[in-house]
């Protein structure tokens, strides 16, 4: 795919670990893209489906839901309820011809300040591999004969 092609990334990420992280990341000068757009949510367990699909409609390329590491949820079990959340969205977007690739789910603490900066490079590279998402194409009347194919 085209390696100039700049994806956009919404990442819901946790106030208490995963912006945490970020924030880590940010303040000890560790790089990583731009690409990402970071909405800070209580909970990832706050983060519906809807929110999920509005990212994809809105022009969103990939999305990341970033929570505590299991086990340390801040508010008991949101992480792993969210990452339930995230496997049945994964179908629901396979099913209509989305890659479910372009959704997921990882856990960080909030001293995983390099890990989360590992995570979004590795993301955003998967991400550009893909191309553009093919909902905005389609939006935009820009869908490509390749992409149709495999509708």
């Amino acid at each position: 795919m085209d390696q100039h092609f700049d994806p956009i990334i919404v990442a819901f990420c946790c106030w208490h670990c995963s912006y945490a992280a970020a924030d880590l990341a940010g303040t000890s000068r560790i790089q990583y893209p731009t690409n990402i757009r970071i909405i800070r949510v209580p909970c990832t367990g706050r983060v519906d489906l809807i929110h999920i699909f509005k990212a994809f409609a809105e022009g969103a390329d990939g999305v990341l839901v970033a929570g505590c590491l299991k086990g340390q949820c801040h508010y008991v079990d949101g992480n792993l309820k969210a990452e339930l959340r995230v496997i049945f969205a994964k179908r629901i977007l396979e099913s209509i011809g989305i890659e479910p690739e372009r959704l997921e789910m990882v856990f960080v603490s909030a001293a995983m300040g390099a890990e989360f900066a590992s995570i979004i490079r590795e993301f955003v590279e998967r991400i550009r591999s893909l191309g553009p998402n093919p909902a905005k194409l389609k939006k935009h009347g820009q869908l490509k004969e390749s992409t149709k194919s495999r509708e």
